[in-house]
């Protein structure tokens, strides 16, 4: 039992000793916090300390926690607090107020250097030193440059952002010996004296038209420009066209009709006339058609010369002749064959004539005929001899064969 207790008091004293001690011996820096060491013996730490636990001896170690985001100098009337818009008298003598943002923040890894200065200790209106020590160096700095600008130059958005970044320049040139930085300087709105703001207006409203009467003018060049294009691109057209069409029509020409003249219109007369014609008028029409066809010289045959024309009309002029020769021919042939079946057919009627008139021939005659004779279905015997005509058979074959 004693032994369970003295166990039991241990576990407790030692989760005691883990509860105090984190408490005692580590402080807590938060994600947007900056931490900075300070010992009674050494002074502040040249470091920076990020978000997390730190070790600190209690009575020794001090530990300084500053916010590590962007705090916003507002010189506007919106957010309700003690900045007020920020009134600047421009280069030509005018009034005008600005409503304008500067977001700033502790240099990064710089934090110690400026709790070593003191500027980290607040103001009894709360804000630290640093911040209100940025804000007068910020109103300073924005005043000077933002009053270079003349009025004009306030609407003029390439001057305003020039003006803007050249004093966000001067304004982190100033901040640097402080360990402060400023993102930039954003200008919202600028607003002049109601009377100037009616002038500024139209005044603006002249920069506007001066600016659309440019563009028109451009956009009236650009518009010349593409008629100027879609005229020539349509003259070009009709150049092309033509010279197409003038190509076309001698290339048709060319393959219909050929290359050499036509004095006759009987079919192969063209034929005949290259046949004669001298070597080198040939190749000089040969060369004339390839580069009429765009072949070469070497492929340039005779049907290029003669054209299609004329070799249609040479092939009916054959077909017919041909037709007409073998038509006579046909005709002469069958007569022939005519003739000569006639005649082997007067030869066979002979034969056979000859052949059936001999008594063997008289015998097949008869032959034959006897398959064709019809006796009645009842014999009667009337015939003066007692004997049926239908036994006399060598009468009815004798009478047959034309004997009797």
């Amino acid at each position: 039992m004693n032994t369970l207790v003295k166990i039991a008091k241990g576990i407790v004293i030692a989760a005691v000793i883990l509860w105090i001690f984190p408490s005692l011996f580590t402080l807590r820096v938060e994600p947007s916090g900056i931490g900075v060491r300070q010992s009674a013996t050494s002074g502040v730490l040249a470091e920076d300390l990020g978000p997390g636990w730190h070790w600190r001896v209690p009575g020794v170690h001090k530990l300084i926690v500053l916010p590590s985001s962007y705090f916003m100098l507002d010189y506007t009337s919106d957010s309700g607090g003690p900045q007020k818009p920020l009134v600047i008298r421009t280069k030509d003598n005018n009034t005008v107020e600005l409503d304008v943002y500067v977001p700033l923040r502790i240099k990064p890894g710089h934090a110690h250097e400026l709790v070593a200065e003191g500027n980290h200790v607040q103001d009894p209106d709360g804000r630290f030193r640093y911040q209100r020590l940025a804000e007068e160096t910020a109103t300073s700095v924005l005043r000077e440059e933002l009053a270079a600008l003349d009025s004009v130059g306030f609407y003029s958005t390439e001057r305003r952002l020039a003006a803007s970044a050249s004093a966000l320049k001067l304004l982190n040139k100033q901040l640097e010996p402080m360990h402060l930085e400023a993102e930039s300087v954003l200008v919202r709105t600028v607003t002049f004296r109601s009377e100037y703001e009616k002038q500024l207006q139209q005044i603006q409203l002249n920069e506007q038209n001066k600016l659309l009467d440019a563009a028109a003018q451009k956009l009236a060049g650009v518009q010349q420009t593409l008629d100027n294009y879609v005229q020539g691109t349509s003259a070009q057209i009709s150049s092309h066209t033509q010279d197409w069409i003038k190509r076309q029509a001698e290339l048709e020409r060319a393959y219909q009709v050929g290359l050499l003249p036509v004095e006759e219109s009987t079919p192969g007369t063209v034929r005949a006339l290259l046949s004669v014609m001298p070597a080198d008028q040939v190749e000089a029409k040969r060369a004339e058609a390839a580069k009429l066809f765009g072949l070469d010289v070497a492929s340039v045959t005779d049907a290029y010369l003669i054209g299609i024309k004329n070799i249609q009309a040479e092939t009916l002029d054959y077909k017919s002749r041909i037709t007409a020769e073998a038509d006579a021919t046909g005709g002469r042939l069958g007569a022939e064959g005519n003739a000569m079946v006639s005649k082997v057919q007067g030869e066979y009627e002979i034969k056979l004539n000859t052949l059936l008139g001999s008594p063997a021939g008289k015998a097949y005659v008869a032959y034959k005929t006897a398959e064709y004779v019809k006796f009645a279905d009842v014999l009667s015997f009337s015939s003066a001899e007692g004997i049926p005509s239908v036994l006399r058979l060598r009468q009815f074959a004798e009478q047959f064969m034309g004997t009797r």
